[in-house]
């Protein structure tokens, strides 16, 4: 039997957990890497004299997977950055109206950007690219981009199912946490 289902955990609440946390989780693995390996590399630099290729390398791509990632946790949480000074000033259903317009207007860039940069991936791949420290595949590094963006598509479209449901219940959409209030 699975890990865990003997317990009481089913697929379903593993599902759920995993769709709750998994930025979370993710943000952190490359957060603590892009760190860990800053701090290495300042040690090597300042009392050895000595620095390698490979750690900025680890450093760059952590963040670039830590930037992508960030943005689909700001898509699920709305905390993005947008101008709302209209909101302040129309009734709820046209709110929740343009929420989903604005989803939707970036579901089609989104797309669009998952696409160019899942070829950009298969370009690197079909020529054999890698890295120039650290002597790795390219591509898992070029893939934070599309990984990035998929789960950006994956989280506005439970945001377009969250404000459709929420309009038709007569609920007021979920405007997500604001940055400064």
């Amino acid at each position: 039997m699975f890990w865990g289902l003997e317990k009481g955990i089913t697929v379903r609440s593993l599902i759920k957990i995993f769709d709750r946390d998994i930025e979370k989780w993710a943000l952190l693995i490359f957060y603590v890497i892009l760190v860990v390996t800053m701090a290495v590399e300042v040690i090597r630099r300042e009392v050895f004299s000595y620095s390698s290729v490979w750690g900025e390398e680890i450093v760059r791509y952590s963040f670039i997977y830590l930037a992508w990632i960030a943005a689909a946790a700001a898509v699920r949480e709305r905390g993005h950055i947008r101008i709302d000074v209209l909101f302040h000033y129309v009734p709820q259903r046209v709110k929740s109206v343009l929420y989903i317009f604005g989803d939707l207007a970036m579901l089609f860039v989104a797309v669009l950007a998952f696409y160019w940069s899942y070829e950009t991936v298969m370009v690197s791949v079909k020529y054999g690219s890698v890295t120039d420290g650290l002597r790795l595949p390219k591509f898992w590094f070029l893939m934070a981009v599309p990984v990035g963006f998929a789960l950006v598509l994956i989280r506005l479209a439970q945001s377009i199912i969250r404000d459709i449901r929420d309009l038709v219940q007569g609920r007021p959409p979920f405007e997500g946490n604001k940055l400064f209030d």
